[in-house]
């Protein structure tokens, strides 16, 4: 049994969405009982980047770019449909459909404050526009998909999302006539995902000629997988705290982003169960197409609205909220995935 065939969902990742409120909560607490604590956090940056915030980000990211594996990639041609079409849902359809929901639900006369509309926009386009690299592994793995495919397109990911990430959040904040500073989400785009992807590559090859592939997998991974959920909780206390006056006279603002988000995700998981039809796949090859060509990578998502607008914006909250809904919708594929392959939608 490989490594990730022999994943299951942690204990932390099953009840995502209960720690995402948990720390709601404190956040909100800390913001009425510590006085000036956004200016204390704010007055440690280098830039727009608050330097704790930056250091959790950083950590947030790492573990996920130890899942690259480049050896993998050389089975790019034994299927290369169900890779295909999930590029297309991920760089094509996920990032317009979000683009959509934008210019539905967030549009002036439902969002009437400027900045708040076009904060709110930001996280939207930025959740559609990071294809997920991480934890679809334990999706794929839950619903018994093909896991090389799983492990092929997680790896075309996080290459693809290097050079695509900046300049489709420019295209679609730019269609939607959002101003952004393109150098500073280029260099939130290196720190963020380049840099923890050039170490990762680094740390990985040292450690494995040093200390063998098993211990990295056994013993290594499982360390920082814990040190990055970690920064993860830290990083919502954090950002709530600084957002915490803000969420008590405005708590419709989770609901505003939550609207366009679930509903961009329910029509591109249509879409992906549509087309895998379509192309005649096999159960196993669909659910990993369904899966990746609908998820979305949140913890980029929230680095870089964080570096682009600080972490007491309302785009920083806005991308929090990808983080809450992304257990429950991505459990429902998985179930939604075992009931079609029961009722013989796919082929077996």
């Amino acid at each position: 049994m490989s490594e990730e065939e022999g994943r299951t969902i942690s204990f932390f990742e099953k009840f995502l969405p209960l720690w995402v409120g948990l720390c709601i909560f404190i956040g909100i607490i800390f913001s009425q009982i510590i006085p000036g604590i956004s200016d204390a956090i704010n007055s440690l940056s280098i830039g727009q980047i608050s330097i704790p915030i930056g250091i959790c980000l950083f950590l947030m990211m790492y573990p996920a770019m130890l899942n690259l594996q480049v050896s993998e990639l050389k089975n790019l041609g034994k299927n290369p449909k169900p890779i295909i079409l999930t590029l297309v849902s991920n760089w094509l359809v996920a990032p317009f459909i979000g683009l959509l929901m934008v210019r539905l639900f967030l549009q002036p006369l439902l969002v009437p404050d400027s900045i708040i509309r076009e904060e709110l926009s930001v996280a939207v386009i930025l959740l559609s526009s990071s294809p997920c690299t991480a934890m679809v592994l334990v999706w794929g793995w839950m619903a018994k998909g093909n896991q090389e495919q799983n492990v092929v397109n997680t790896s075309l990911n996080t290459i693809t999302i290097i050079f695509g990430y900046a300049p489709m959040v420019t295209l679609l904040t730019g269609i939607q006539n959002i101003p952004v500073d393109w150098i500073l989400l280029l260099v939130s785009t290196f720190i963020f995902i380049g840099l923890p992807l050039l170490l990762g590559i680094i740390s990985k090859r040292l450690l494995i000629s040093s200390k063998g592939e098993d211990w990295f997998n056994n013993t290594y991974r499982p360390i920082v997988g814990k040190i990055s959920i970690a920064a993860l909780l830290t990083t919502l206390v954090v950002l709530f705290s600084m957002n915490g006056q803000v969420l008590l006279e405005r708590p419709d603002l989770l609901l505003l982003v939550s609207i366009p988000l679930l509903v961009g995700f329910v029509i591109v998981v249509g879409y992906n169960v549509i087309m895998t039809k379509l192309f005649k796949f096999k159960y196993r090859e669909a659910i990993i197409t369904v899966i990746i060509g609908s998820s979305s990578h949140f913890e980029i998502a929230i680095a870089t609205a964080v570096a682009m607008y600080m972490a007491n914006s309302f785009a920083a909250l806005g991308t929090t909220m990808g983080l809450f809904w992304e257990v429950p919708v991505m459990l429902s594929i998985v179930y939604l995935g075992r009931y079609l392959r029961k009722r013989g939608f796919w082929k077996t």
